[in-house]
């Protein structure tokens, strides 16, 4: 019987358990999945220590890649032994098999191997719709992109950098920082020893930026503002140091008239043309070389627990994938 990672009540890394789960044949609009790889994602954590809730016992994860088996009814966007990679679907990646809905699917084109697919889908698409769509990064802006060193944070600075910006990001050492400036961040500023906004203001001349792009959460959230220009944009799009909490409106006005969004990729992938159009946009910047995945660390999937303790103490950088 095949094995998946699940957890029953919500908790630290340790709560993760390693057991078999049967999985039946796909009915209408499904298909069933083998894994080769599974992305590990920061908002695995979120969902396994409660911050997101799950309907309990659940299993996790949104990413990974593998080999279609067999689709069920009505199922015409993928066929058997295609390979495929998705990074939005309801939990329950972390899994050797698995029944989903297809029209999550996403064709592997040539020339990008399934642990890539497995680590630039959900961090690739979330990429994507930052400096793609929510503000689209052109040649001549300077952008602010904290975590410049984690799995969005590299695909996002090397793809801002192939447009033409000038991109500014924040990281917590000196590894990183190299990490970061050798994948097109310009200026990484190690957050455990400078002040990140006097930075941003003398890399800009008193300007500041336009953009702010923030996963951390609470502990950047305020500094972030101070780094926005007048009507500058706040993209607030994570939460890895814990819950910003309850804000004064009307702060954005006292800073400049500053706008704010909160997105999600399950919002701007939710209808698989726009998820489609995304992954197109995605897999030319990879295959032309502007955006290089590498996966600096891999783990065995029953070892999710040791990678999640990893994750969240800061020992990772980039992409980290689960072998199946």
């Amino acid at each position: 019987m095949p094995h998946a990672i699940r957890f029953h009540k919500a908790g630290g890394p340790e709560v993760l358990q390693w057991e078999e789960v049967p999985v039946g044949k796909p009915g209408p609009g499904e298909a069933r999945v083998r894994h080769t790889a599974v992305g590990l994602n920061y908002v695995d954590t979120y969902i396994r220590s409660g911050l997101y809730p799950a309907q309990l016992p659940s299993g996790l994860g949104n990413e990974a890649a593998g080999i279609v088996e067999e689709v069920g009814p009505g199922v015409s966007d993928v066929k058997a032994g295609d390979r495929v990679a998705y990074g939005n679907s309801p939990v329950g990646a972390y899994s050797e098999v698995r029944v989903m809905p297809a029209d999550r699917l996403i064709v592997l084109p040539k020339g990008i191997t399934d642990q890539q697919g497995a680590a630039m889908m959900l961090k690739g698409l979330t990429a994507q719709y930052l400096i793609r769509q929510i503000f689209k990064v052109k040649k001549g802006d300077t952008i602010l992109f904290h975590a410049a060193a984690g799995g969005v944070g590299l695909i996002a600075c090397q793809w801002a950098k192939s447009l033409g910006a000038t991109v500014i990001g924040t990281v917590g050492s000196d590894e990183k920082a190299k990490l970061a400036k050798d994948h097109g961040c310009d200026y990484p500023i190690v957050y455990t020893r400078e002040d990140f906004v006097e930075r941003v203001k003398e890399l800009t001349k008193g300007e500041k930026v336009p953009v702010v792009y923030d996963s951390v959460g609470k502990d950047t959230f305020m500094k972030s503002l101070d780094c926005l220009r007048p009507t500058g944009l706040m993209v607030n799009f994570g939460q890895a140091s814990g819950p910003i909490g309850p804000i004064d409106l009307g702060i954005f006005g006292a800073k400049g008239s500053l706008f704010y969004t909160r997105p999600t990729l399950n919002t701007y992938a939710a209808k698989r043309a726009d998820m489609l159009v995304m992954a197109k946009d995605l897999f030319e910047a990879v295959t032309s070389g502007a955006v290089k995945i590498e996966i600096p660390q891999t783990y065995a999937l029953k070892d999710a627990a040791q990678a999640h303790r990893d994750l969240q103490s800061r020992k990772t950088t980039g992409s980290t994938v689960f072998t199946v």
